[in-house]
């Protein structure tokens, strides 16, 4: 498949997904981005166009020579931690374009064990 077409397709999925999903103050939205090497995730406020909280397995404690779904829980587990202290427990989870599996699935995991709501 060409490249193109392919970028086209995930951007195409991207926006399916983000159609329903806006975030406010009282609930906003957390969005995850994954790359070949790290993973990053943002608590949005859609409505004031704001980052509320933002983390990523840059930090040592996340990212120290564990697989990197392990590191992706970790990750919600920190993410979920900050929320709490900005007094944020719910939340709108947005996967963005990537499946429900893996990366994802696991800092979903960890940010609902980590005491966010949804």
């Amino acid at each position: 498949m060409p490249k193109i077409k392919q970028k086209s397709l995930l951007e195409q999925r991207r926006l399916r997904n983000r159609k329903s999903i806006v975030g406010t103050s009282y609930k906003p939205r957390l969005t995850v981005f994954r790359s070949n090497k790290y993973t990053y995730a943002q608590l949005v406020d859609d409505m004031a166009h704001k980052t509320l909280v933002s983390v990523d397995s840059k930090v040592k404690t996340v990212h120290e020579s564990v697989p990197k779904a392990d590191a992706a829980y970790k990750l919600g587990e920190l993410l979920a931690q900050e929320a709490l202290k900005k007094n944020i427990k719910r939340v709108i989870f947005d996967r963005g374009s990537y499946k429900y599996h893996g990366r994802v699935k696991s800092l979903a995991d960890g940010a609902r064990s980590g005491g966010l709501i949804f």
